[in-house]
Parts: structure tokens; sequence; C-alpha cells
């Protein structure tokens, strides 16, 4: 009758060799893992914006019979751009994100005496957008990261009328806009390219209304601000 010892000894050893393939097999893949140490990166960004006028009245607005109200509403619209990455340190990056910006701003404004009747018209933007920004990375798990940033923007609207003589306009807006930026994101490594959905605030801090006091919606109004939450995906590489 055979002893049972060398079969265990030999269930032994295929689970000495077997062992470091099973943990290996349990570890996660790490994609990119030499991405972090690059310098510099670059990518791709595209994504949904809704941007609103932010309204500051005028004395003779509450004083008059001219408007009842004027009401802002938010409107959709589209980026498109691209993104330049700078590394700092292991957890800060600048970040330069040149896109343009397909916006619209809706008006809601009801006369009062004696028209006693409501409009609504629609402000069309196209901007250059040029924010810079700070990025602050968490420590990478995986391949997944957590990030924030902070910044600041130039906006330039190249369809602004602010120098427009067409008898139908009702507003008019200067194309120039300082801001500042506010906002969260996550990166997701995948095995050729950084999947990153992000969120972010963009507030205008530059009057953007054109002076004409032709036109009565101007008299009324003494600043129009411009705050858009833009949702945007980045593909970096």
């Amino acid at each position: 009758m055979p002893r049972p010892v060398p079969k265990l000894l030999s269930f032994l050893v295929c689970a000495a060799l077997c062992l470091p393939l099973s943990v290996k097999a349990q570890r996660p893949l790490i994609n990119l893992s030499e991405h972090d140490n690059k310098p510099y990166y670059f990518g791709i960004t595209f994504g949904l914006n809704y941007s609103v006028y932010q309204i500051k009245y005028t004395n003779s607005f509450a004083n008059t019979d001219t408007f009842k109200q004027i009401q802002p509403q938010w409107q959709p619209g589209f980026n498109l751009g691209l993104v330049g990455n700078l590394r700092l340190t292991n957890f800060i990056d600048i970040r330069f994100v040149p896109s343009l910006a397909f916006a619209e701003k809706r008006l809601i404004f009801e006369y009062g005496i004696p028209n006693d009747s409501t409009s609504d018209r629609t402000i069309e933007a196209i901007y250059m957008h040029l924010p810079l920004q700070v990025k602050f990375k968490s420590e990478r798990i995986n391949n997944f990261r957590f990030y924030a940033i902070v910044g600041g923007k130039f906006d330039y609207d190249l369809a602004a009328n602010a120098r427009s003589h067409r008898p139908d306009e009702f507003l008019k807006v200067s194309p120039v806009d300082f801001g500042a930026e506010l906002g969260i994101g996550f990166e997701f490594y995948n095995p050729n390219f950084i999947f990153s959905p992000e969120i972010k605030l963009s507030q205008g801090l530059t009057n953007q209304l054109f002076i004409d006091r032709s036109l009565p919606l101007t008299n009324a109004i003494q600043a129009l601000l411009t705050r858009m939450i833009v949702i945007s995906i980045h593909l970096e590489g």
C-alpha cells in the first residue's frame, strides 16, 4: 500500500508554485504607470455648458413703469478645446485649457404701462475661452484619482454686438470678460488614455453691458455678469 506522504508533498509543491500566480492575478493592473512622471502632457476636451446673466438693476427700474420685470434664464451650449498640463509637484499641476464655448443667455422681460406685454429674447455668444488653472491632485489609487481646480479666465466673445448698428438690437454686450473658476474632477486611467469627467463653475467679474441709451433695457440694467456651469470630458494622454 503506497504511503500518502509523497502525494501530500506533491500537492504542497504544486500549491506553492501556484500561489504566486494567484496573488499576481489578484493585483490590479496599473495603467499608464509612468504617466505621473511626465513633466507635461496634452489632451482634448468637450462638454456642455449652462449659462445665465446675473443682473444688477438701476434705480430707475424700480421708479418707472417701463418694465415690470426682467428675468434671466439658464440656457444650454457646448464647449470644444484642448488641454495642456504642466506638472509642478506630485500633487500640483498648472493647466491651460483653450477652447471655444458656444453659449446662449435668455432674457424674459415684461413691459409695463402702456404696452403691458412680455418679450422673450436670446443673446448668442461664441467665447474664445482662455482659462489658467491650478490643479490639486489626490494620491493615485490604482487607476483612479480625484482632483480640484481653481483659477482665472479671459473670455472674448466673438459674437458680441457692442458695435452693431442693427435696428433690431434690444441689448448690447461688450466682448471682453475676466473671471474666476472653481471645479472638481476625476481621473480614470485606461491602458492608452486618461478619461476625466469634470464639473466647474465659471463666474465673470467684468460688466458685460455696453451702454447705449437708445435701448430701453440699457436704462433699466446697471450691470450684467456672466455665470456658467461647464460639465466636461477630458481625454488626456
